[in-house]
């Protein structure tokens, strides 16, 4: 059989001619985007008609042209008008580590596969569990998204809290944890996949701010007992990714410690506001924390998907799978921390340690710094032009770079607001000039920004809402 096409798809000087190409390409999409030159964040159109564009260019399109029309077809994070979901505009030489992670492919599940990838990962979350405030006794790993490390996170809890080895034996009784209500949903989705049902998830009542009612908690607990449920975790969040608010993590901490349950800090979106000397006041008491998530894709400068778990027992770590595989993991007197399959739900697992542990070596924790309070400011700064504006309202004083806001102008019922808003962000979605979401909060409809881009000016919010008061006369 002929091997001539498997030469021409592994030919070297065909990929060092196809990478300088699509370097010199990425590298003019990001100078237009950071520099606002594109004149949409986003190309939108319906799912049908974009599934039927790719039939046809799957069928008709010209091969060379292919990554110019990816690029076209594709939302610009980069470019400071996309004020939409939590996504990070990654540093640029991560796109570099992506292509050297994907080229090499190690799969990282056993030591021997990603020797350099595994050492990374070790040496990255001891210096997170540092910054975090946890002693030696602490490590963590990495994982595929905050949604896998929550529900390892929480699998982690049932193993170290609940007297029956559940993963061995199942469970007959009832288990429950406590959350926010405003958590995110891959907390309440981690909790079914688990088995808690619907009882099993206390979620506990916020105040007007949307902060979690912490003078609650002790009756909330109570009143599950008394249903015969057994609560092993609380979780606390850092920030609520629909209004950017922070738990008071301390009070948390506290309210475990004297119920000796699991504290468990979704810190996915804002965990990383320990690097910054400003906000950290936000996080204050996540050191007592028995696991923490962070999102290395979202306020950490990364490409999707990378995330960390962190431990302040790192022996928790080690026990909360206990499958076999003997042809790849034996039973060691030591803990092989190295063996990484034997503590994450992957098997195989991609180099994601090369972007940590990159920027780390490149700019040092103060780049972290200087995003973070960078951002943060930028919240506080688009806080204030809607505060200062009477057509607008303010969901809640954000303590992050997520602001939820509506416009209200000179509309009395909040059925005709809620459509009008619901209208207007759909308008800026075809539009495509800027990129924003939406979110509902005690049935009123909200359009929500995440400010990601640190060069998103003062000057484009304010744009921002002028164009949004433009379409409300519409």
């Amino acid at each position: 059989m002929s091997t001539k096409l498997l030469k021409a798809a592994y030919s070297p000087e065909d990929f060092r001619l196809r990478g300088h190409q699509l370097i010199d390409k990425l590298a003019d999409h990001l100078n237009a985007s950071l520099n606002g030159r594109s004149p949409k964040v986003i190309n939108w159109s319906s799912p049908d008609d974009e599934r039927n564009y790719w039939i046809n260019f799957l069928e008709n399109g010209e091969e060379t042209t292919l990554f110019d029309e990816i690029i076209q077809k594709s939302i610009h994070i980069h470019h400071p008008k996309y004020l939409g979901h939590q996504i990070s505009p990654a540093v640029p030489i991560t796109a570099l580590t992506s292509i050297l992670g994907a080229q090499l492919n190690n799969g990282m599940g056993i030591y021997e596969m990603g020797a350099a990838g595994t050492a990374m990962e070790r040496i990255v979350t001891d210096l997170i569990c540092s910054q975090i405030g946890y002693t030696a006794k602490a490590n963590g790993f990495l994982t595929s998204g905050g949604t896998l490390a929550n529900l390892t996170a929480l699998l982690s809890a049932r193993k170290k809290v609940v007297k029956q080895n559940v993963w061995q034996e199942g469970y007959s009784g009832k288990l429950a944890i406590m959350v926010s209500e405003e958590a995110h949903y891959c907390i309440d989705r981690a909790a079914r996949i688990m088995g808690l049902g619907d009882d099993g998830i206390v979620k506990i009542p916020v105040d007007k701010n949307f902060n979690i009612r912490v003078d609650l908690l002790e009756n909330c607990y109570k009143k599950a007992a008394e249903k015969g449920l057994e609560i092993f975790a609380i979780v606390g969040s850092a920030p609520a990714t629909a209004t950017g608010i922070y738990d008071n993590l301390k009070a948390l901490a506290k309210f475990a410690s004297e119920k000796n349950i699991w504290l468990h800090v979704d810190g996915a979106h804002g965990g990383a506001a320990i690097f910054s000397k400003k906000y950290s006041k936000t996080v204050r008491g996540i050191q007592h924390a028995d696991s923490v998530v962070i999102d290395g894709h979202k306020m950490m400068m990364m490409p999707g998907i990378t995330t960390a778990l962190l431990f302040k027992d790192g022996n928790n770590s080690h026990s909360t799978f206990s499958q076999k595989a003997d042809y790849l993991l034996q039973e060691s007197a030591e803990q092989d921390w190295y063996n990484l399959a034997k503590r994450t739900f992957e098997c195989t697992k991609y180099m994601m340690s090369l972007h940590w542990y990159t920027l780390i070596k490149s700019y040092g924790f103060a780049l972290f710094d200087e995003f973070v309070t960078t951002l943060y400011d930028s919240g506080e700064k688009f806080a204030g032009l809607i505060q200062k504006d009477p057509d607008f309202e303010l969901a809640a004083k954000p303590m992050s770079n997520i602001v939820c806001f509506r416009f209200i102008g000179n509309i009395d019922s909040a059925s005709e607001q809620n459509l009008r808003n619901k209208k207007i962000r759909q308008q800026i979605l075809e539009e495509g000039e800027f990129y924003i979401v939406e979110t509902k909060l005690r049935e009123l409809h909200y359009l929500r920004v995440t400010i990601m881009n640190p060069f998103t000016t003062p000057e484009i919010m304010e744009k921002l809402l002028a164009k949004i008061k433009g379409l409300a006369k519409i």
